[in-house]
């Protein structure tokens, strides 16, 4: 019987206090799906649960920020914390694919995220941004975020949004291509294998 993908993470600094629960899920569990996102700031809330919706988690995020000096901590560190917590209730990465990619659109946008469960963080993010901000959330910011958490993740990631004329489609594609690549890269192959010519991830 393959064990529960969960994880309980706790972060506090001086710039802002995380509490996050997430179970990975599989596409059909017969777990019910619960999300519950708050960070202080929408636009980011409403990243983070596409995120979560489209890649089959469960997640229970919440953040009180320093939003009063602006949105640079709260985005990035929810984004370190959960990817602690994604690399965390994943565990040793055997008997998994290890590879996904998707390509989601949004209306006119269109985004492709590719995946590797590699051990190794890096992280290459075009998403074509021109706007300032997105609701309360700085544009400059969207980009850190998926970077901040490829890196606590230990993943490597590589997310372009190949078209699209409005900002907000084109970042929601973007979280959701990569919502929908990390589930096929976390799928269970009935192995018990380390996917890796090395032996190790």
């Amino acid at each position: 019987m393959p064990q529960d993908r969960t994880a309980t993470i706790e972060r506090k600094t001086n710039e802002t206090d995380i509490k996050i629960s997430l179970e990975i899920g599989t596409l059909g569990s017969a777990t019910e799906q619960t999300i519950s996102i708050d960070t202080g700031i929408g636009f980011l809330d409403h990243m983070y649960h596409a995120l979560a919706k489209h890649g089959s988690w469960s997640l229970t995020l919440a953040c009180k920020g320093d939003l009063y000096i602006d949105d640079h901590h709260t985005a990035e560190d929810t984004a370190i914390a959960l990817g602690m917590a994604f690399k965390q209730a994943l565990g040793e990465p055997r008997g998994i694919k290890r590879y996904g990619h998707a390509y989601c659109p949004l209306d006119e946008a269109l985004a492709r995220a590719v995946v590797d469960i590699s051990g190794r963080p890096y992280a290459a993010i075009d998403l074509g941004l021109k706007r300032e901000k997105i609701g309360a959330l700085s544009c400059e910011m969207i980009p850190h975020v998926l970077q901040s958490f490829a890196t606590a993740a230990g993943i490597t990631l590589h997310v372009d949004v190949l078209k699209g004329d409005n900002d907000h489609h084109r970042a929601e594609s973007a979280f959701k291509a990569l919502a929908v690549a990390l589930r096929e890269a976390v799928t269970r192959t009935g192995s018990n294998d380390v996917p890796s010519t090395k032996g190790v991830l």
